[in-house]
């Protein structure tokens, strides 16, 4: 399993999943529950490359993640990630490897925070493309 984190510099959980360009990712695919997480593989996207602008019939760096998180996300990009196989979980929780932790341990991640922006994506979801 395949686990893509939208991040603010690498450090924190970041809104807005389809203007982020800097991704952490992590490879579960070899990862046994004793054992420390594996270090995330950093993607930094390029402006063309943010999901919010890019195409459908293209191959993507996040290609492949089962499973994106990030603290806010419009429902155009929801259906967009579905698309290419991945299920968005939204969350409050600032830590991304707090929030993997909670994930591998089978916990709820926090409700995400209010963001303005989310309701702003949600309106120009309507007339999405995707």
């Amino acid at each position: 399993m395949k686990i893509a984190i939208a991040t603010k510099d690498f450090t924190a959980v970041s809104g807005h999943a389809g203007q982020t360009r800097q991704w952490l990712v992590y490879d579960l695919s070899q990862h046994r529950a004793s054992q420390l997480l594996p270090a995330p593989h950093r993607i930094d996207l390029e402006k063309e490359q943010v999901l919010h602008v890019f195409g459908d019939q293209e191959t993507h760096p996040l290609d492949g993640v089962d499973i994106v998180v990030c603290a806010s996300a419009g429902d155009g990009f929801i259906r967009h990630m579905k698309k290419r196989g991945a299920e968005v979980l939204l969350t409050g929780e600032s830590d991304p490897a707090l929030a993997i932790t909670r994930i591998l341990a089978g916990e709820a991640l926090p409700d995400p925070r209010f963001d303005i922006t989310t309701t702003l994506c949600k309106i120009r979801d309507l007339f999405s493309r995707h």
